[in-house]
């Protein structure tokens, strides 16, 4: 079959599909509610319902325009198929149809994939803390390579991250890291990490050039958001400053700036050493912390008993959800969606994506 046959095949199917996937109809339909909504003369009566409602109304306007954009691109391809015909298969059409009908493809498996993000949480910016566990020095170097990576799979899905908190190993690497993930998604995708991620490889830290196994934690929570309220007692919390172990500035490391708050009644322990100031430290502490309820309330309502026992199990050491092996031989795998790459460096460079993405398909 010839390379346009093969395209003309690909593109005949349209987003037929996917538009039931997206279920346009319904967005367009529950749009058409909203709008009949923010037009009543009592809609800002109550401006906390006000906002939500408005929240809702521009994530159908931007799913029902994100859709459209596609199918004006696919009939956009569908044209010039029928001029790479007349052309008799011009070679320079055809690579132009392969490389949009490439792009378009992802975009559409993009989307898809957000359908799978269907929790109200899922469209929340994320906190993300990553913890050595079992390993000392080489545990520490191997969390250390976890941030670099998830901070380049940050930068190339175009969200904006911060280190809100850093403790530094003790000879090499890092003790633990939180960092909090901007963008749309970027819980409902970073949610895919959570569990133990295990390294094996020759040890640089070995004279001896021994193989050695390491163990990083991941945990990642929904940042909450002002329409979500979390009530929390002073009463209930232990508040402690101290010195911040940062490279900081011209105030960060001179005065006990950094802020460690512990919720008593569920032993939480939240810290943030990021802010010049005590003050700005509490409220970014705070923030962590009410995201942490936040988690733990949800999962209450959920009613996710099932899932968190499942969740215990995989952040016990020796249960990890995915191991990165250097030696060996070279391959990363997912325990729980079995996908494997060998290109070891690219994944460890932030190309991650495949791995969520089988994850939240399963």
């Amino acid at each position: 079959m010839t390379t346009l046959r093969i395209l003309s095949k690909i593109l005949s199917k349209g987003l037929t599909t996917s538009e039931v996937v997206f279920d346009i109809e319904t967005k367009e339909e529950r749009l058409s509610e909203l709008e009949k909504q923010v037009i009543k003369e009592d809609f800002w009566n109550n401006p906390d319902n006000a906002r939500i409602i408005l929240k809702e109304k521009t994530q159908m306007e931007a799913a029902i325009d994100s859709w459209r954009e596609k199918n004006d691109a696919l009939n956009d391809l569908k044209m010039l198929v029928e001029m790479a015909r007349e052309e008799d298969e011009d070679e320079e059409i055809l690579r132009e149809i392969e490389k949009d009908a490439e792009e378009l493809e992802k975009s559409v498996r993009d989307e898809e994939l957000k359908t799978m993000l269907s929790e109200p949480e899922d469209h929340n910016n994320a906190i993300l803390v990553i913890h050595s566990g079992a390993g000392g020095t080489e545990a520490q170097d191997w969390t250390e390579m976890l941030m670099r990576m998830y901070l380049r799979w940050v930068e190339k899905r175009g969200f904006k991250s911060t280190i809100i908190d850093y403790q530094p190993g003790d000879e090499a690497g890092v003790k633990s890291v939180t960092i909090t993930l901007e963008g749309e998604y970027a819980y409902g995708y970073a949610k895919a990490e959570v569990g133990i991620h295990r390294l094996v490889r020759i040890s640089p830290f070995d004279t001896g050039g021994r193989r050695h196994t390491s163990f990083s934690s991941v945990f990642v929570y929904p940042e909450v958001e002002d329409d979500i309220v979390i009530d929390i007692n002073e009463k209930d919390l232990r508040i402690d400053t101290y010195r911040s172990t940062g490279a900081g500035g011209q105030h960060v490391n001179k005065t006990d700036s950094a802020v460690r708050i512990t919720h008593i009644p569920t032993g939480i322990v939240v810290q943030c050493q990021n802010e010049r100031s005590q003050h700005k430290n509490r409220a970014v502490a705070m923030k962590v912390l009410k995201s942490r309820l936040y988690e733990m309330k949800l999962q209450e309502q959920h009613e996710k008993a099932q899932e968190m026992n499942k969740t215990k199990k995989q952040i016990a050491f020796g249960s990890q959800i995915r191991s990165y092996v250097l030696h060996p031989y070279k391959m990363v795998k997912d325990h729980r969606t079995n996908v494997e790459v060998g290109n070891v460096n690219k994944v460890l460079d932030g190309d991650i994506d495949e791995f969520i993405e089988a994850y939240l398909m399963s």
